[in-house]
């Protein structure tokens, strides 16, 4: 997040909730979408994400079965509404949380409020969001070694850390490759306490590599390392961004505005038309490597994950 905060967007430049609920339907009845992740900016600032929820709960995919709905938070909301969001459907919960120490918690995320992120988390396992998951995002000199606790943390609450490297995704000239923690340094901290064994695939399409943590099974860690050891040939993710604009890659300059085709009276199968135009359309890679890397349109604060 930028130290100087960010703009916000119109009221009516944002879905309406009967808009992100259409947008679902035609996603899991006309698209094949079988997983629907709630994300952000922040998921829990949408007043009516629990009915938004229910509806997605609701659906019916092409195997027969309702969808996967998942919900990435800064978790700082989570303590009062995880208990809705379980009943409204929710399935599981990746909460972000950087570093266990205060003082880096405030530094990173400009709001002294680690109590109410732990408070959020404990709320989720108490509603049963399962699997909770941990998001950290690590940063050279600022929360790298606070890894090894943090991984202590979650192997106690039975929490799975997912450590991701920082991405070309912030506010300008915030990132630098040279700079950036690899995912080769992040399993030299992770096995500071513990020994690390690889665990084979067994979803291609998933982001994150794993880990076994001392060789229990029960136990793992997982790294996503979009920079160094990119998975672009197997993501087969679609980004729906909260103004109605659909992303092919998270790294992309181009988007697809399906908010214009929902006001415009469009049909269902017309919009998905424009989906699955957009998504044939998807990069074979981010190009991070390349000369000609341009930056995404959008920050990550403003995308989601």
């Amino acid at each position: 997040m930028p130290a100087e905060g960010l703009a916000w967007l119109a009221t009516e430049e944002t879905l309406t909730d009967a808009e992100v609920s259409r947008l679902c339907r035609i996603a899991v009845r006309d698209l094949g979408i079988h997983k629907i992740r709630f994300t952000g900016g922040e998921p829990l600032l949408r007043k009516g994400l629990e009915a938004i929820i229910a509806d997605a709960a609701a659906l019916v995919t092409d195997e027969g079965e309702a969808p996967d709905l998942a919900l990435t938070t800064n978790a700082l909301g989570l303590a009062k509404r995880a208990g809705a969001l379980k009943q409204a459907g929710l399935g599981r919960v990746n909460a972000s949380m950087d570093t266990l120490d205060a003082e880096h918690f405030a530094r990173i995320t400009r709001r002294d409020r680690l109590a109410d992120v732990l408070a959020g988390i404990d709320a989720a396992l108490a509603a049963g969001l399962a699997p909770l998951k941990v998001n950290a995002v690590v940063t050279r000199g600022i929360n790298d070694a606070d890894l090894p606790s943090l991984l202590d943390f979650c192997l106690d609450k039975g929490i799975q850390l997912r450590v991701i490297e920082q991405m070309p995704i912030g506010p300008e000239g915030a990132w630098d490759r040279e700079a950036m923690v690899t995912q080769a340094e992040i399993l030299t901290l992770l096995a500071t306490n513990h020994e690390l064994t690889e665990v084979p695939r067994d979803d291609r399409h998933a982001p994150a590599e794993l880990w076994q943590v001392d060789g229990d099974p029960a136990h793992t860690v997982g790294v996503i390392a979009s920079v160094s050891a990119p998975f672009c040939q197997a993501c087969d993710r679609t980004r729906l961004t909260s103004d109605g604009q659909i992303r092919s890659c998270l790294f992309s300059t181009v988007e697809t505005d399906l908010r214009s085709l929902l006001r415009g009276d469009a049909t269902d199968t017309e919009i998905a038309d424009a989906w699955r135009g957009a998504m044939l359309a998807k990069p074979k890679a981010h190009g991070l490597d390349e000369p000609a890397f341009a930056v995404p349109s959008r920050t990550m604060s403003r995308i989601g994950g």
